[in-house]
């Protein structure tokens, strides 16, 4: 079910694919916020198809990476830095709960095998959380490339970045193998998962007194 290679491979091509739509002025397809009282899992079904579900956790990421990077804008207005703020959070949130989606359909999947064994070592990352490590990677790595072949770019410029790049296809190449030893000694009982909630707050009216404290709040729940 769980494959580094596939998972690298999945995630370069959407990276490619959403910056080439991005170019032709058609962002890549965006999903409804998360709802901060809904059950992740409802995102990622066991049953459907698992590199779908990988899929949908890295456009979260690119989305989130470009949204970011709207922040940056040496001319961004104010207003404009608000809303940019609050696109991160929805997104995010989002990134967030897919991730977590991800690990419970993999727990689904090896609960009618008996797995994780109980008695087995605990491992302190679950797949989910690497596969969204990984997706980053993907993110810079192609930014990284991007630079490194950049016209007009300053002189050195382009070593300077052949570097990091080096660096980071080491790094993701380490992580992945990291990924495939956690699957294959789950698999065979030797290690296990589990489900680490994020629990995050910032976005739950009913958590994070920034928003039920505030007068437009207040006003909307008829206080």
């Amino acid at each position: 079910m769980l494959k580094a290679e596939s998972i690298v491979r999945l995630q370069d091509q959407e990276t490619r694919a959403g910056h080439q739509a991005a170019a032709q002025a058609a962002p890549p397809e965006s999903e409804p916020a998360s709802n901060p009282h809904a059950d992740p899992a409802a995102d990622c079904d066991p049953g459907a198809d698992w590199l779908e579900a990988v899929r949908r956790q890295h456009l979260a990421n690119f989305e989130l990476w470009h949204i970011e990077d709207e922040a940056r804008r040496p001319d961004a207005s104010d207003a404009e830095l608000a809303d940019v703020k609050r696109r991160v959070d929805r997104t995010n949130q989002r990134r967030n709960d897919l991730a977590e989606a991800l690990d419970r359909a993999l727990l689904a999947w090896l609960e009618p095998r008996g797995l994780p064994n109980p008695a087995a070592a605990l491992h302190s990352e679950t797949p989910g959380l690497m596969i969204d490590r990984l997706s980053i990677l993907s993110l810079k790595i192609y930014h990284t490339r991007e630079e490194a072949e950049r016209a007009g770019a300053p002189q050195g410029h382009a070593e300077r970045n052949l570097a990091r790049l080096a660096i980071l296809e080491e790094q993701r190449g380490d992580l992945a193998a990291c990924l495939d030893a956690l699957w294959r000694e789950t698999l065979e009982a030797k290690r296990r998962f589990k489900l680490y909630r994020q629990l995050k707050m910032y976005n739950d009216p009913l958590l994070n007194p920034s928003i039920y404290r505030s007068p437009a709040q207040a006003k909307s729940s008829g206080r």
